[in-house]
């Protein structure tokens, strides 16, 4: 019974590998297939980890060369060696891959390297190189993640025309940058390469960076980034990209009064979004139903059209997000063993790692106002609070919306520094039901960055005590 499972996992990435462990711990006999040839998925590999540690690197290079002279830190010279900090970039990479592998074997998830395809509702096939070899299994589940997208016409070759993957390894600081697409990925990496020296332009087909984003902060947002020298071209579409070997022209139009530009860069990102990566794995042909979006449809209980397979994570509804398909890893795991595996939907946080960062959880004020809920608004800007002001970091703000009857808190938006780490505060009350009333009588260490979260949920009832 060596090849006979309780469930398989295709997909080793947060959410497959956060399930396949979790199943295991539960009594299940697990397996787990990943083709990638390390675990981890896009978030370990190419995308949520090196890209943190290059934001993290490169903050800490800019800090160096603008901040720390006039702090009393005198450094006589610094040097960018970009192969170095790509070099600490992928260790960090392999530190934590590594990390997974041996969770792997400490709770006896029987890893299997290649290219899951099930064969039926029971029957899943590994194809490593010109090997396969066949397991049974009483319950599957998918978690193959997603892949970038491009634009009609437009052929990323990571050389010069890159994704993500391809800005997450240059060997050297393009003089300039063109990014298309302003939401997270795109303004992450754009931070990243500016910092370094680069003259980074953003093209945004909507009226607004980080579309769907509470709008007052995306404003701030916005404007915090052309203050640090990020250039922004809204409401403009793309419609050819030519790369002429030394240099890669963007065309694009604006959508209003249909002006045409063209810019020209060393490189280009497209930064357009993601879509759902379940291509080869016999899904239609074992029954189960895809939306017109690719997503493979779910229930509740994330069972597809066929009820012992499962899906999770990008390949499904919902924010394309690594703590989102862990969440829902840990769901079915736990309804795979019998239990109440749930997922709360209205408290997933959100970050953009740039600096300041920028985090949100629960409803927005557009959302709010669509559908018909009335609300208060307390806010707090950084600017008044001591941490931040002594740190010489005091851009942004805390923003709470509660319900204007109950009190209760729907929606937390913070632009500002470690607001990432802050968020986590405020979903926990919401998870919690928290009133604004609970947070402003929660006693806060001082001083604190999380000082300011106390003293917007004062100002809900405008008592704030230092604005």
């Amino acid at each position: 019974m060596e090849n006979k499972f309780d469930v398989i996992v295709i997909g080793g990435g947060p959410g497959g590998y956060v399930c396949a462990i979790r199943s295991a711990q539960l009594g299940l006999k697990t397996a787990c297939v990943e083709s990638r040839g390390s675990l981890g998925g896009t978030c370990l590999n190419v995308g949520c980890i090196p890209s943190k540690s290059l934001l993290n690197l490169s903050e800490n290079y800019e800090n160096a060369k603008k901040d720390f002279n006039e702090q009393g830190i005198e450094i006589s010279s610094i040097k960018l060696n970009i192969e170095k900090m790509m070099k600490a970039k992928n260790k960090s990479i392999q530190v934590l891959t590594k990390g997974v592998e041996f969770l792997f074997k400490k709770n006896k998830v029987t890893y299997l390297k290649g290219k899951g395809v099930i064969f039926s509702k029971n029957d899943v096939i590994v194809y490593d190189g010109d090997k396969k070899k066949s397991y049974k299994t009483n319950n599957i589940v998918v978690a193959t993640g997603s892949s970038a997208v491009s634009l009609p016409g437009i052929n990323i070759d990571e050389k010069n025309i890159v994704s993500s993957t391809g800005a997450l390894s240059l060997n050297q600081v393009p003089k300039k940058l063109i990014v298309i697409g302003g939401g997270y990925i795109g303004l992450e990496m754009g931070s990243v390469w500016s910092r370094l020296g680069s003259e980074v332009t953003v093209v945004e087909y909507s009226d607004s960076i980080t579309p769907g984003m509470d709008k007052e902060i995306s404003k701030e947002f916005e404007k915090i980034l052309t203050k640090q020298g990020i250039k922004f071209k809204l409401n403009s579409k793309v419609t050819s990209v030519k790369d002429k070997s030394n240099l890669v022209k963007v065309e694009f139009t604006n959508n209003k009064d249909s002006k045409k530009e063209e810019i020209e860069a060393d490189k280009v990102l497209v930064a357009v979004g993601r879509k759902p990566y379940t291509e080869g794995l016999n899904l239609s042909k074992v029954g189960i139903i895809k939306d017109n979006k690719g997503r493979i449809k779910v229930n509740k209980a994330l069972q597809t059209s066929v009820n012992n397979i499962y899906a999770i994570g990008d390949v499904i509804n919902g924010p394309m997000l690594a703590h989102k398909a862990e969440e829902e890893g840990v769901a079915v795991a736990e309804i795979l063993a019998g239990q109440k595996g749930h997922v709360n939907y209205d408290v997933i946080p959100g970050v953009v790692y740039t600096s300041p960062e920028v985090a949100y959880v629960g409803k927005n004020e557009e959302q709010l106002k669509s559908l018909n809920i009335n609300y208060k608004i307390g806010k707090f800007p950084f600017l008044a609070n001591s941490r931040a002001k002594v740190n010489n970091k005091t851009e942004g703000f805390v923003k709470i919306l509660a319900d204007s009857k109950t009190d209760k808190v729907l929606g937390v938006h913070i632009i500002g520094p470690h607001c990432g780490d802050m968020i986590a505060e405020m979903a926990l009350a919401m998870e919690f039901g928290a009133s604004a009333e609970d947070i402003a009588r929660t006693c806060h260490a001082h001083p604190t960055h999380t000082e300011a979260i106390k003293e917007a949920a004062l100002a809900v009832d405008k008592r704030a005590i230092h604005f």
